[in-house]
Parts: structure tokens; sequence; C-alpha cells
């Protein structure tokens, strides 16, 4: 049945890309759409939240009876009821020379994968040149061209949490090693938790791209960009020589309207091809590369009441493979069952040659001019090479590495205005380990998985 699902996605995909497909997310953060001598706006948003699981805690494995990890709450991992300003953006963005020049600057306060490692910090600078016809170069720290959530504004997406491949796939976590813990310095490997060495990637690059629009006569535009970046993230120094590249090409049918709702019908394909380097492999100190490619199709479609969106997104190499035994990073295993010496702490993990795959189709309609209602369905199938690919490892100690996470969310979102509305999400989550056995301890496990609510209050300043 999950295979129909998946063929029959594609083919939707597919067939959509036939027709001229909703907003042009390049153009709208690279570009001011209005020329003016000079002109600047200083902008932001807050979004204070409250979210909660039941907080089960794991059943089997080295960290039995401690906390599982995918049932805190992020960023801090500390407790599964909480309430947080999840993100606190203040920014200025703005032309020169009759928008010639166009620069955009924004920072994060809030706490969340951004920040929770270093406190605030930078997460777009970037100027944008537009002196060369049907080309508009941009240089700087931004979003980087490749799937539709996570190139979103998020200040516009209607949900509160990505979806498992965007979340899993793109959203890039950074630490200095993989699958076990870095060597503390005295000859051990057993005390150091391998975790997050700075911010979360979020989706974003230092470097320069390239793009355009161009639309004909029949409200039809088509969209290229071509990226060249470190692929290190945000706010830390390239770690290697290599540089990743980033293809997006799109295409609209544009209904009318102006800003990031404007009603349209689009399909895009974007594809990634980097390298990284992981200074520790293994507890080993190896300064070893990887390759890390990411590709994508996807339709969105909104008008009058209704928006739909679809992505299939395909990973091969470096795979974020989540923490040891699901445990929260940096837990210390108390099992009476092992032996002191061989206790470990709980890491982050990457599959470091392997592939996964994902999908997700997200519905809302409008029930009334101030309420949405929504659902989403989302699978991402995570390590599908096995044991077989290098660095196959299964951080819940033995047997097949391929994880299958499931998550259906219903959501509803109230527009108090055009800039303040709340959002109301319920996620009925599950995940297996398809490979191995009921009884496993990688599904005794997954199966302590809890559903998730999050509510927010988003306003735009």
């Amino acid at each position: 049945m999950k295979r129909k699902i998946q063929m029959a996605l594609i083919g939707t995909l597919i067939l959509a890309s036939q027709y001229s497909f909703a907003v042009d997310w390049v153009s709208l953060q690279g570009l001011e759409m209005v020329k003016k001598e000079n002109a600047v706006k200083i902008w932001g948003f807050l979004e204070p939240e409250y979210a909660y699981t039941d907080g089960s805690e794991l059943k089997a494995g080295p960290y039995a009876g401690q906390e599982a990890a995918f049932n805190q709450i992020l960023p801090k991992n500390a407790t599964n009821s909480t309430f947080n300003v999840f993100r606190a953006r203040l920014g200025v963005r703005g032309q020169w020379d009759y928008n010639k020049i166009n620069y955009f600057f924004l920072t994060e306060f809030g706490s969340n994968g951004i920040t929770v490692k270093d406190g605030p910090q930078l997460t777009d600078a970037s100027v944008t040149l537009n002196y060369i016809k049907n080309m508009h170069i941009r240089f700087g720290q931004f979003k980087s061209p490749q799937g539709n959530e996570a190139q979103k504004a998020i200040h516009i997406f209607d949900w509160n949490r990505f979806s498992n491949a965007t979340d899993r796939l793109l959203l890039e976590r950074f630490t200095d090693g993989n699958n076990g813990l870095r060597p503390n310095g005295a000859g051990g490997t057993n005390d150091v938790a391998n975790g997050l060495n700075g911010p979360v990637g979020a989706f974003r690059d230092v470097g320069v791209q390239v793009f355009n629009t161009f639309t004909n006569d029949k409200n039809r535009e088509f969209t290229y960009a071509v990226m060249l970046g470190n692929g290190n993230g945000i706010s830390r120094a390239d770690n290697d020589s290599n540089k990743d590249v980033y293809i997006l090409l799109s295409t609209e049918k544009v209904y009318g309207g102006r800003g990031p709702r404007r009603p349209g019908f689009k399909t895009y394909a974007w594809l990634i091809d980097g390298k990284r380097t992981l200074r520790y492999v293994n507890g080993v100190e190896k300064y070893q590369e990887f390759d890390r490619k990411r590709y994508g199709i996807g339709t969105t479609y909104r008008k009058n009441k209704v928006r739909f969106s679809a992505e299939y997104v395909w990973a091969d190499g470096m795979i974020f493979n989540g923490s040891e035994g699901g445990a929260v990073p940096g837990t210390l295993a108390n099992n009476p069952n092992i032996p002191v010496a061989n206790l470990r702490t709980a890491s982050l993990n990457y599959l470091t040659d392997n592939k996964s795959n994902g999908y997700q189709l997200d519905f809302g309609y409008k029930v009334m001019p101030k309420l949405e209602l929504a659902a989403r369905y989302d699978v991402l199938n995570n390590g599908t090479e096995g044991l077989g690919a290098p660095g196959g490892v299964d951080p819940a100690g033995g047997g097949d590495p391929e994880r299958t996470f499931t998550t259906f969310a219903v959501g509803a979102q109230y527009f108090f205005s055009k800039k303040t509305r709340a959002i109301f999400n319920f996620e009925f989550r599950d995940a297996e380990a398809p490979n191995q056995a009921n009884d496993s301890n990688a599904n005794k496990i997954l199966d302590g998985m809890d559903n998730r609510l999050t509510f927010q209050i988003l306003h735009i300043f």
C-alpha cells in the first residue's frame, strides 16, 4: 500500500508539471518589488507557543526508563510541556539607487535550534545587485533554493512544525563527528557526547546566487536560481574547500494579486549537490569527507478558499540519524545490565553513506473568512540502504537502521488580521523499524513515540 501511495504521488507531480504553476520565494526574499531612490523597512515577527506530549519514557535499549528525545520539546529537550517564545526575529530590508541594490538583514532572538547553542544569531545578511538584464546576483547569507517547506518564509508557514522529510533531510544539524563519541582528550571515548557545534542550518548557506523570473502574456512565470555556497550552515566559517551547488527551476500560473499568499498554481524541481567533512568518525579523528545530495519535486496551489501542496524528497549520502537509543543527547546510560565500562553518553548520529526518501500532502480550506482548517500527511523512509551501506549503523543497538516515520497532522488557523493569527496543530505520530522484529529494541523504543500538540500566536510587525 505504501508503495502505491508513493507512485501515485510521483505520478500526480509529473502530470502537474505539464501545466504552468504558488509564490516565487526566490524573488520575494531577494528583491524589493517597488522602485524608489532609497528605502528602508524595519520589520519582524513574534511567535510564542505552547507545546505538549505525554512525555513517555524509553521502553528498551541502554537508556530504558530515561527521557525519550522525540517526546521532549525542542530546543532544550528538558520537558514534555512548556511555554516558549519559539521565534522572535527583527530585521531590516530595503533598496538603494532606485532598486539597483537590495539588502536584507534578519536576527533571531527566540528559543529554537538556531539560538540554543550560542544565543541570538544573524540568520540573513545579503545584498542583491540588479545591474545585469535577466540576472540578479545575490551575495551573503540567505535561504538557499530548495524545497517549498524549507524555502517558504517562516512567518507565512501554515504549520507549527515541519514535515518529517523537511525536518530530517533538509534542516541540517552540524556536529564534529558521527555514530559515537568524540575522544575526550584523555584517551577515553565513552563520556563526551557528540552534540551540535553551533546553530542548525535553518535552510540557509553563505555564498552567491544568480536568479531571475520571466513572465509571459498569459500570467505564467518561469523562475531559475543557481547558488554556490559553503555548505556549512550559518554563523560559522567554512571547514573545507568543497562547495554546495543548488539549482531550482519552477513554473507558475498566477491568478492575480501580490505578496506571499497570492493565488497561483506552481510546480518546481530542485537539487543540492555537496560534501560534508567530519572531524571524528566513529570516535577516531579523521577529517573525512562524505557526499550530501538532495533532490525534490513538488507542486503548490492556492485559490479562493483552497490551498494544496505536495512534495517528494530524495536524499543520498550523509543523512541525519537522530540520537543514540532515542535518548536526549548528553544523557548517560544507567542500564544496570550493562557493565559500567561500556556505558555510553547519548550522541547525535549520521548515516554517512545511505539513502532516504519522503513525501508530504498538505490541504487547507477556509471554512470562514478568518478560519482555515487543514490536514497534512507525511512519511519519511530513513536509511533505506540498510546495514550494507557504509556508515549503516543502528543507534538503537543492533539491526537494520531503516526507520519509517509517519505523521498525520490536523490544524486550524484563525486570522485576527493580516498580521496576527493563532495556529493550533495536533500531530498523530508513528515510527517503526520495518526490517526488524516487532519485539526488537528499535521497535520497542519507537512504539513509545507520543502524539504532539502545539499552539502558537504569530504577530508580524
